[in-house]
């Protein structure tokens, strides 16, 4: 069976997401076995300058390569990374299953992900061309991770 983390930097705090997201993380156990890691945000200025929102977000990076599984295949959510279908979506991830046994999922803060983090993925990944709260991309990461299982498994749900 294989091994999905989903590394979030920051806490979902809104009782709304929280029940969402459980939701699927019940739902996912029949296919994977599942973990959700929350890493905290870094702090920062009311209007940080440029230079302290890249250390802030190469902290956050550090935090998230050691929370990585070892041996992991690693897709990083953005906003420049690759749209696809659910299907392709589910695709991707039998294609990845085959020759990884762990995937981890990184949704960064609100500030996104430092650049490191993206280089080192092994897919980006972009839910939308839209901006979404990386709270909801939460919600939305597990919905189609819950999809795109189904799909691999030919059931109903996507239908």
């Amino acid at each position: 069976m294989l091994d999905v983390t989903l590394i979030c930097v920051g806490k979902l705090r809104e009782r709304f997401y929280r029940e969402a997201c459980d939701e699927y993380i019940k739902r996912l156990g029949a296919f994977c076995r599942i973990s959700v890691l929350e890493l905290p945000e870094e702090r920062k200025g009311e209007s940080p300058s440029k230079a302290e929102l890249d250390a802030c977000l190469f902290k956050e990076a550090e935090a998230i390569r050691r929370a990585v599984p070892r041996g992991a295949a690693m897709i990083a959510l953005c906003v420049e990374g690759r749209e696809m279908s659910s299907e392709k979506l589910s695709e991707t991830l039998a294609g990845l299953s085959m020759n990884v046994s762990k995937l981890a999922f990184v949704i960064g803060g609100s500030d996104g992900l430092h650049g490191s983090v993206k280089d080192a993925a092994a897919l980006r990944l972009s839910m939308s061309p839209m901006t979404f709260p990386h709270h909801l991309a939460r919600v939305m990461v597990l919905e189609q991770l819950y999809r795109a299982f189904s799909i691999m498994n030919g059931g109903k749900y996507h239908k």
